[in-house]
């Protein structure tokens, strides 16, 4: 993988795309540093080199207008305290007031340009728009994981104005390798959690890493689609009445592939969806009238436990259960603890997909990881087994 170790960066522009889509409260403070931290090391060796990195983002989505809302001059100072360094805002991203700070620039500086999405040309990935932004530069670096699965002119086109001097930056490269780790690797056994409410979002991923895996857990809103289709009662729980036998196909395959498939044993029931519902404990498949399961019970964890100890690669994508309500999170948390034990005895564990990675950062499980995932959608793709644009275009 062509990664910027293999350049040295001295008096050369670099044009690096982050992902500094971050989180701001109503006084426009970034309440979730990750993604910014996360581009630190990238933009760390480019200044240490001795050249000019020139960051680039979008912020929300201001729909290819110019909205106070969405500028990047809002990140600037949570940008400059991570960097460590001064950071020189410029409020365009293309034209020649930017050419001109660009130029001026001394090696080690920082400049961030305004966000990429005032333009509608970013979207659409417009050629003209891309020249523009590579004629600012020497190299090109991406480092946005979370808008790789895009086509758009900054993460995609631009790469084509740089037909040698194009880069993966260091976490677009740990996210490939993470993934790859998973779906290709020798270490035997894998196991993947896949949660969430719906069956439908996940079939293709599930589709595609059946020949890789060796265990699969089920939970999350998707179980009782599982439970029903092998004639379990589910209550009033969340069920895809019309993906029942799409979720026999599920274990047919599984079963012809030898991979085993775990469900809940037992459920926490809930008489409502809410924080302060009565709850009872009850077998998966028996669910009474008027109940709703929200989270795995205590053997299902128990038979869990073993699964995960003995496996030397794990994929978490999507929570047990409910885990936004205290009454409801158990599943989830205990199953991020057998994650972290299995984790600090050696097995590689990837986290991604907004609620796991939501989850893993509110339990304070996160650095217990191996590897959590900054970008959702993009991970989700990868494991579809999909080519993301903005990852060929650096392989182009």
């Amino acid at each position: 993988m062509k990664t910027i170790d293999s350049i040295n960066l001295k008096d050369k522009k670099v044009l690096i795309r982050v992902d500094f889509n971050v989180p701001l409260d109503d006084a426009f403070n970034v309440t979730d540093s990750n993604r910014i931290e996360a581009a630190k090391p990238t933009i760390d060796k480019v200044i240490k080199d001795g050249g000019v990195a020139i960051l680039m983002s979008h912020l929300g989505r201001p729909k290819g207008e110019r909205n106070d809302k969405y500028s990047l001059k809002h990140i600037v100072s949570k940008v400059e305290e991570v960097l460590g360094v001064p950071v020189t805002f410029v409020d365009d991203c293309i034209g020649d007031s930017v050419k001109a700070v660009v130029d001026a620039a001394q090696g080690g500086q920082v400049i961030l340009l305004e966000n990429l999405r005032f333009y509608a040309e970013e979207e659409k990935g417009d050629q003209a728009f891309s020249k523009q932004l590579a004629d600012l530069a020497d190299v090109y670096v991406n480092d946005a994981f979370g808008t790789a699965h895009r086509a758009h002119a900054s993460t995609t086109i631009v790469a084509e104005y740089f037909p040698t001097a194009k880069y993966f930056g260091y976490l677009l490269a740990k996210e490939i390798e993470s993934i790859d780790k998973v779906l290709n690797s020798n270490d035997k056994p894998v196991t993947a959690v896949l949660g969430g409410s719906k069956v439908s979002s996940k079939i293709t991923i599930i589709e595609n890493i059946l020949d890789k895996i060796d265990h699969m857990i089920i939970g999350g809103g998707m179980t009782f689609t599982f439970i029903k289709a092998l004639g379990g009662q589910i209550g009033n729980s969340i069920c895809e009445d019309d993906k029942i036998e799409l979720a026999l196909e599920i274990m047919a395959k599984a079963k012809e592939k030898n991979v085993q498939i775990h469900l809940p044993v037992d459920i926490v029931a809930a008489d409502a969806f809410a924080a302060d519902a009565n709850v009872q404990v009850v077998n998966a498949n028996e669910i009474p009238d008027g109940w709703q399961g929200l989270d795995v019970g205590p053997k299902t964890l128990e038979s869990l436990k073993q699964v995960v100890a003995e496996s030397k690669i794990i994929l978490w994508n999507g929570p047990l259960g409910v885990f936004e309500m205290d009454k409801f999170a158990t599943g989830t948390i205990e199953l991020g603890n057998y994650i972290a034990e299995a984790t600090a005895k050696g097995t590689f564990s990837l986290v991604g997909g907004g609620d796991s990675v939501a989850a893993v950062k509110q339990f304070g499980l996160a650095p217990k990881m191996s590897y959590v995932s900054t970008g959702g959608g993009a991970m989700l793709e990868m494991l579809e087994g999909k080519v993301l644009p903005g990852i060929q275009a650096i392989l182009d």
